[in-house]
């Protein structure tokens, strides 16, 4: 199923996950997934390591897990920094072969000690080049693309960034995913200017649940997000006590999402971390909170603006 018929007038909840670094830790993530089914998301994806076109076979292992054995739609990322025009109908073409539907296209990060390659330099080329391979092969993939509610590190400015969006929708992509933000008051100022700009698509809120205070600091380092006082101050309260830290976080994320909801947000993306009993804390607590909102065929409220 594409996930952007998901969005049928109600909350859409998803999850993200990503491969193990060693393959010992493979039953780990296997685990994880079958509790997370039951959590009875609307689609898991499945990151993609940087470096390349070797980075797949976990990515399609795992999304065939998904589909397979959990019965949940996955979506798998690619970045394509690192790509080959080759590489990408290989990769496409497996995609297609395991019955994979639903793509993020990204442009990725640069890998340190390599020169990326020259045929997509941002994630519209890509998403692009699966419209034409859609077209040249039959293939009906849906594509999802990345927004950055605090920028996406690398642009000039709001509107730059804006219409980086407006050029990935006109392209093909339908699905907006956001980065992970702290603060929803920067969420809802980007979806006012994403709406205003004429983009239309489905625009998904991603949430990250702080665990690990340098884990955090990485992220945001990574992707531009800001540090709200409130939530500084939990981290140098908790710092040094993990089991406090974790709920203090996970308490934190709920309420985003809390609000996110009420205020009628078209879909909620947790950057699970691998942590099934994180997510499973809070789908428990989200959904006792909001019994009039059903993540699967009850309507939710539009976001006003």
């Amino acid at each position: 199923m594409k996930t952007v018929d998901m969005f049928n007038d109600r909350t859409v909840f998803s999850f993200e996950v990503f491969p193990p670094k060693k393959t010992m830790g493979i039953e780990t993530i296997y685990k994880s997934l079958e509790e997370m089914k039951q959590l009875k998301p609307d689609f898991i994806s499945v990151t993609f390591g940087a470096g390349g076109s070797e980075n797949c076979t976990a990515t399609l292992d795992i999304a065939e897990r998904i589909k397979k054995i959990c019965n949940v739609e996955p979506v798998v990322h690619l970045p394509c920094l690192n790509l080959t025009k080759s590489e990408a109908i290989n990769i496409l073409q497996n995609f297609r072969n395991a019955g994979i539907e639903n793509i993020l296209a990204l442009r990725g990060d640069k890998v340190e000690g390599k020169d990326p390659c020259e045929d997509f330099e941002h994630a519209s080329d890509l998403i692009s080049f699966i419209k034409d391979f859609n077209e040249s092969t039959g293939s009906d993939f849906n594509i999802l693309a990345a927004s950055y509610p605090e920028l996406h590190p690398e642009s000039e400015n709001v509107y730059s960034d804006i219409d980086s969006l407006k050029i990935k929708e006109a392209s093909g992509a339908n699905h907006f995913v956001s980065q992970l933000f702290l603060d929803n008051d920067v969420f809802y100022r980007f979806y006012e200017r994403v709406r205003l700009a004429g983009i239309k698509s489905p625009m998904e809120a991603g949430i990250m649940p702080v665990t690990n205070k340098k884990q955090i600091e990485r992220m945001i380092k990574l992707c531009g997000a800001t540090l709200p006082v409130k939530f500084q101050r939990i981290l140098n309260r908790y710092e040094n006590s993990q089991e406090a830290l974790m709920d203090a976080g996970i308490a934190y994320a709920i309420d985003q999402i809390a609000d996110l909801v009420t205020q009628g947000v078209q879909g909620i993306h947790l950057y699970t971390m691998n942590n099934s009993k994180t997510a499973s804390r809070i789908n428990e607590a989200i959904r006792s909170l909001f019994k009039e909102v059903s993540f699967h065929n009850q309507k939710s409220p539009v976001l006003a603006l």
